[in-house]
């Protein structure tokens, strides 16, 4: 079926920022409901940010709120996503996701809702 994949992780220095990048195989990324998860060592993955695109909307976790964007390129199909200030604690595997309804706001956190998973790519702050 459809695949996501992701780019953009790498080992970086707290404070320092780092852009993740997410193209579907199939579909624009304005069909989908998309957004990006993470799942940090010994826990359970966490919403980031997702969006049903419409009238530019964005949800935020708390951890993301003030530091990281998600975007769109409608150019390039491609969802971005843009971390600032990252601390160690957002080491984790970040993953794209991508479901085919038009989620509701109180689904955004639920992992099962989305049908589409990338494979993920690790982000590490340490110093």
């Amino acid at each position: 079926q459809v695949q996501l994949v992701e780019s953009g992780g790498g080992v970086v220095q707290p404070g320092a920022s780092l852009r993740l990048s997410c193209v579907p195989s199939q579909g624009t990324i304005r069909s989908y409901t998309m957004g990006w998860f993470r799942q940090a060592p010994g826990k359970e993955p966490e919403i980031v940010a997702a969006t049903r695109w419409t009238g530019g909307n964005i949800y935020y976790g708390t951890s993301a709120k003030g530091r990281f964007i998600m975007s769109g390129d409608n150019s390039k199909n491609t969802v971005n996503l843009q971390m600032n200030s990252l601390k160690p604690e957002d080491t984790a595997v970040y993953y794209c996701v991508a479901s085919r309804s038009r989620l509701i706001t109180s689904s955004y956190p639920l992992r099962d809702q989305y049908e589409y998973w990338g494979q993920g790519t690790q982000v590490t702050v340490s110093s």
